[in-house]
């Protein structure tokens, strides 16, 4: 009799391309190790894994996190400007103009 098992996809996107793999892994598994199935770590060429930006369904996740069947790991790339900063130049342009 073989252990039960779940399908989870896990992604990462950057601004021109995405990766999506679906893993199927033994249940009562984690985060860390959808990762390590999904190979992900060795296709992307300087791909780190930042415990602080994991998510299952936009919802923030870590690494030991246990998975259902039919989760989404998503993998979250480190913001390349401050949104706040942003929103203030955004407000600074349209008071000049």
């Amino acid at each position: 009799m073989s252990a039960a098992r779940i399908r989870v996809q896990v992604v990462y996107a950057l601004p021109r391309r995405c990766w999506l793999r679906e893993v199927e892994i033994p249940a009562g598994s984690s985060v860390r190790e959808a990762i390590a199935a999904s190979g992900l770590e060795r296709e992307i060429e300087g791909l780190v894994i930042d415990a602080a930006r994991l998510g299952i369904f936009s919802r923030p996740v870590t690494l030991d996190t246990d998975l259902r069947d039919g989760d989404r790991v998503e993998l979250y790339r480190p913001l390349e400007c401050d949104p706040k900063e942003v929103r203030r130049r955004r407000a600074a342009a349209g008071r000049s103009g």
